[in-house]
């Protein structure tokens, strides 16, 4: 038994414009250090530590600026918290 081939063409609906993923760049533990003003190594044992937001790829350490940049804002926070403690209590 054989069945007719059907020379039809098939047409695919256009599902649009293909998206963008929009991909925020890595820096470099040295880039990620400039901005930070600390040495790349102190940077890398922070980062291992997981004392900094980082990202090991491979035998590199990659940094997000936002990443970084929410962690700075951690850190006067707790900083002023601190602050607000040790005056509250003299």
């Amino acid at each position: 038994m054989t069945f007719p081939l059907s020379y039809r063409v098939t047409q695919v609906s256009d599902p649009g414009p293909t998206p963008v993923i929009k991909f925020e760049p890595l820096l470099d533990a040295t880039e990620a250090a400039a901005l930070l003003r600390m040495h790349p190594n102190t940077l890398r044992m922070k980062a291992r530590l997981g004392e900094i937001p980082g990202r090991h790829i491979g035998k590199y350490w990659r940094f997000r600026i936002s990443d970084l940049n929410d962690w700075l804002v951690r850190q006067e926070q707790g900083e002023s918290s601190t602050s607000t403690l040790m005056t509250r209590s003299t």
